[in-house]
């Protein structure tokens, strides 16, 4: 593009909400609608599209129609908006997506201890201390260096690290996100002998749930898909037939509800008995963590 464009705020909203699925299907790509949404394939993950807006799955990133074509296209802000508003045809038949390189997957650097990760999740969040222990056991979490974030591994059955998510163990940090190079359905998961199997959106989230029902919770298989797919749960089906009894325990807000609706439908058609389990709250470490502050509070009145 040459030379710089001004757009007038009615045009950049109009670029805005650009409904992305008659963007896309004037392209000839395939989507496949799942309830209220539509799903369309960027390589091996999925994003998903509600009108003007999207959602990736796996990488947990989303927003409006310019930001789609920004990511997917490859273009910058005026040639996204002037894409949208029909300044090259009308449409973006001219465009391809852009082929990513899949990165080879590799864990980050240990730190020499855990003794931020431990205070994170001990104190911050109130997971039990013999569960974290038996999950540092299993070499399944660890503290990275030189960033001290907390990092949660999944296995494949042969033992191999697959998959990497990450949590900022600072009580004020937000970040958190999966390694490049990691495989969704090896996301971080506990292989039981039973015949049960929980399904977390997130690895805190499952140590609580674990912690608020301590009792022999080694025996079941409980899997944090680090996003609201199915992927991890399915994997973990299929490596582990024994299991005929799925827990879906994802958020109670609108994304998780709507995930777990779709993923109870999907279980039914291939004869799984699925039962959701909502938190009070949010998700289940604010249960955990409400919990332990009513509990404090009840001690101290009675102290006083």
């Amino acid at each position: 593009m040459g030379g710089y464009i001004h757009y007038t705020d009615e045009q950049k909203d109009r670029a805005r909400t650009t409904d992305l699925v008659s963007l896309l299907e004037r392209q000839g790509e395939q989507l496949k609608k799942s309830g209220r949404e539509y799903l369309w394939g960027d390589g091996s993950n999925k994003v998903t599209i509600r009108g003007n807006l999207w959602f990736h799955q796996y990488e947990r990133v989303g927003g409006d129609a310019i930001d789609f074509v920004r990511k997917f296209y490859n273009k910058d802000y005026p040639e996204a908006v002037e894409f949208l508003l029909g300044g090259e045809d009308g449409n973006l038949k001219t465009a391809e997506p852009v082929a990513r390189e899949k990165k080879e997957f590799k864990l980050p650097q240990r730190n020499e201890n855990l003794r931020r990760v431990y205070a994170y999740l001990l104190h911050h969040r109130g997971i039990g201390r013999d569960v974290l222990n038996a999950f540092v056991h299993k070499n399944m979490i660890y503290e990275s260096f030189p960033y001290h974030n907390a990092v949660f591994i999944g296995y494949d059955r042969d033992g191999v690290p697959r998959h990497a998510h990450l949590r900022g163990s600072g009580s004020e940090s937000s970040f958190k996100g999966n390694v490049e190079g990691s495989a969704p359905e090896y996301s971080f998961h506990w292989t039981g002998q039973d015949s049960k199997i929980f399904l977390f959106e997130a690895p805190i989230d499952m140590l609580s749930y674990i912690t608020l029902n301590p009792y022999n919770w080694q025996e079941n298989t409980y899997a944090a898909s680090c996003s609201v797919s199915d992927r991890v749960l399915f994997q973990c089906l299929k490596d582990n037939p024994n299991i005929r009894d799925v827990y879906l325990c994802l958020d109670s807000d609108e994304a998780g509800q709507m995930a777990a609706k779709r993923i109870e439908d999907k279980l039914f058609t291939q004869g799984y008995r699925s039962e959701i389990l909502l938190p009070t709250h949010k998700d289940w470490n604010e249960d955990l963590t409400t919990m332990q502050k009513e509990g404090e509070m009840t001690w101290k009145t009675q102290l006083s």
